[in-house]
C-alpha cells in the first residue's frame, strides 16, 4: 500500500513467484527476491521475502540481514526462530543458544516456540551435547497426542536425536509416531522408518538399465 500501484505490482509478481518457486527451485526464488528488493527495499515483506529466498539457498549471512531489517521495520519477534537458525547455519550454535534464553521467545505463539526449541535442539547438536538435544525436545508438545502443523517435525527431530544416541528402539517408535502425524509428507519418516527395518529400496530406472544391459549384445 505504501507503493505506487504500477510499482506495488511489480513487486507482487515477483514476490507470488519467490512463494512460488522457494521449495522446489530455490535459486530461482533466490533471483525473483532480488528484483523485488531492488524495487522496493523499504517494505518489510519485500525484505523478509528476501530472507526467505537467501535462507532457502543457505546465504545464512544474508538471511539473517534480511531478517534483521524486516524486524527492524516491523517491531514483531516472529523470524526470532529462523534468525537464530542462521546462526546455526553461520557455525555459530552458542549465539542460537543465547537467542533461545531471550524474553522475545516468551513473546512468540505456540507455532514459534515449538521452532525455537527445535532451533534449540539442533544448536546443542552442533555442541556435540546430545543427550541435552534430547531433553530440550522433550516437551508438553512432544507428549500431546494433539496433531498440530509442528507435529510430525517436533517428533521426527527427537526421533533422530535418539538413533544418534543410539537408542534405537525409541527411536523407531517416535518415527513412526512422527509418519502418523506428517499428512502433508514434510518429513522422510516413512523411510528412516524403512531403513530401520531393514527394507531396502531400489531405483526402478537403475534396475531397468541392468537388465537391458544383460540382455544386449556384448559386443554392442
Amino acid at each position: 500500500m505504501s507503493l505506487p500501484k504500477t510499482l506495488a505490482e511489480d513487486v507482487a509478481r515477483n514476490l507470488v513467484m519467490v512463494a512460488k518457486l522457494i521449495d522446489e527451485e530455490p535459486e530461482k526464488a533466490y533471483a525473483y527476491s532480488r528484483i523485488a528488493l531492488r524495487l522496493a527495499s523499504r517494505v518489510a515483506a519485500v525484505r523478509e521475502a528476501a530472507g526467505f529466498a537467501a535462507y532457502a539457498t543457505q546465504k545464512y549471512a544474508e538471511a539473517l540481514a534480511e531478517f534483521r531489517a524486516a524486524r527492524r521495520m516491523t517491531g514483531s519477534v516472529e523470524l526470532w526462530p529462523v534468525m537464530a537458525d542462521c546462526e546455526r547455519g553461520l557455525g555459530r550454535p552458542e549465539r542460537a543458544m543465547a537467542m533461545a534464553g531471550e524474553p522475545e521467545v516468551q513473546k512468540l505463539d505456540k507455532a514459534g516456540q515449538v521452532e525455537m526449541r527445535l532451533v534449540a535442539a539442533g544448536a546443542r547438536r552442533d555442541m556435540g551435547q546430545l543427550d541435552a538435544a534430547i531433553v530440550t525436545l522433550q516437551s508438553p508438545e512432544l507428549a500431546s497426542n494433539s496433531v498440530q502443523p509442528w507435529t510430525a517435525r517436533l517428533r521426527y527431530a527427537y526421533a533422530d536425536a535418539l538413533l544418534e544416541a543410539g537408542r534405537e528402539a525409541e527411536a523407531r517408535e517416535w518415527f513412526a509416531k512422527a509418519l502418523e502425524a506428517d499428512k502433508d509428507g514434510s518429513t522422510d519418516a516413512s523411510d528412516r522408518l524403512a531403513e530401520l527395518d531393514g527394507v531396502e529400496f531400489v531405483d526402478a530406472a537403475v534396475e531397468e538399465d541392468e537388465v537391458t544391459e544383460a540382455d544386449g549384445d556384448p559386443q554392442d
